[in-house]
């Protein structure tokens, strides 16, 4: 059975509810955000007018056991925070990971849900790349990390200008040999000391870092990737993957 969320061809929709089309000349795009690719269970309205990124409306509860039970519920606070209801978003944007498979697919099916009942578009966007559009800008390369829990870390390398140059991968905190010094993500807090690395915020996706690193598409009216999660684990019978050294651009 495939990952991805729709069992749809690639740019397909049911007939009954083809997602609206991003019209030209919106002067502003609301967006759900969505992300459970971490402990945060995390939902947001943002606007997004031009290059703009602006939140309206966020609730965020840290809790690895909530995902499935407080996502709905937080998208519809945000929403009400806002000033809108569902019916007044645009579009959607969700985390697909990396992340442990019970809480990113309790993201990924609402948000795939929403967007269905709603007639928008749904776009994928890495968990890592929205942590990194987050990350205060700089002249060094950092990393991005999260928990992938079994003693392993998922991780993207990111350029100063945010760009990812390597990854996403998931590895042992041990078998990661890296020149660079900082890393944003609960990763980082989790083994600084033993990556030799300073933690950086954020710690988690935000809704404005999940809708920055789509802006060019929702802006470009672009059709959505598929809605297909980054899982990364390795199977548990795999051999042990080879020390994966990690270098300044």
């Amino acid at each position: 059975m495939s990952d991805s969320i729709s069992t749809l061809p690639r740019g397909s929709v049911p007939c009954s509810k083809r997602p609206k089309a991003l019209v030209v000349g919106w002067d502003t795009v609301l967006v759900l955000a969505i992300d459970t690719s971490t402990p945060a269970v995390t939902a947001g309205v943002v606007a997004l007018d031009g290059g703009l990124v602006e939140t309206r409306g966020e609730r965020v509860t840290v809790d690895p056991r909530a995902h499935g039970e407080l996502i709905t519920p937080h998208a519809l606070a945000a929403a009400e925070a806002a000033g809108v209801t569902l019916k007044d978003l645009d579009a959607i944007v969700a985390g697909v990971g990396p992340g442990p498979f019970t809480g990113l697919r309790a993201g990924m099916a609402t948000a795939a849900a929403l967007g269905h009942a709603l007639g928008i578009p749904v776009y994928p966007v890495c968990s890592l790349d929205a942590l990194a559009a987050d990350v205060a800008p700089g002249d060094h390369a950092f990393l991005v990390l999260t928990d992938a829990r079994r003693r392993e870390v998922y991780w993207a390398a990111y350029d100063a200008a945010g760009r990812r140059t390597d990854g996403p991968h998931v590895q042992r905190p041990a078998d990661l040999e890296t020149d660079v010094k900082v890393a944003a993500g609960d990763g980082a807090l989790l083994y600084a000391d033993a990556l030799g690395v300073r933690p950086i915020e954020p710690r988690f996706p935000s809704p404005a870092g999940l809708v920055k690193v789509a802006r060019s598409a929702l802006l470009g009216k672009e059709p959505p990737a598929p809605l297909t999660p980054l899982y990364l684990r390795r199977p548990d019978a795999a051999e042990p993957a080879a020390p994966k050294r990690v270098t300044v651009p």
